[in-house]
């Protein structure tokens, strides 16, 4: 069994940063975590994920060169976000599964889920 719990959201200006934590307990070596958004009215959308503590990381078109995720031995995965945008606001979740997969930053691969952290930017 695995549980999420997601912290570091809230508000900031447009061009500023944020670093999200996801303090995963139940990790074991080859899981895969990936983080997500969903704004209101919108679908979830991944962001980026990280492979067995590094071994491989993705990134969404719209985040790259501005968001980076990463992993400490303590088993807590970061995004940290920088250069935020009004469209990056949302609600952020991280998520696990026990396997790679080609569909890394696609929600519906992930088995566990946290209970997500609230982003907001102002213009």
């Amino acid at each position: 069994q695995v549980q999420l719990v997601e912290s570091g959201g809230g508000s900031v200006q447009a061009g500023g940063s944020l670093r999200l934590s996801c303090a995963v307990s139940g990790y074991r070596s080859r899981t895969l975590i990936g983080w997500f958004r969903q704004a209101p009215g919108k679908e979830r959308e991944g962001v980026a994920a990280i492979y067995d503590r590094g071994v491989s990381t993705y990134y969404a078109a719209p985040v790259k060169g501005r968001f980076f995720i990463s992993q400490d031995n303590a088993n807590t995965v970061y995004l940290q976000m920088t250069g935020l945008r009004p469209e990056d606001a949302g609600m952020y979740y991280c998520a696990a599964r026990f396997s790679l997969t080609s569909d890394a930053l696609k929600s519906n691969v992930y088995t566990y889920w946290g209970q997500g952290t609230q982003v907001t930017v102002a213009s």
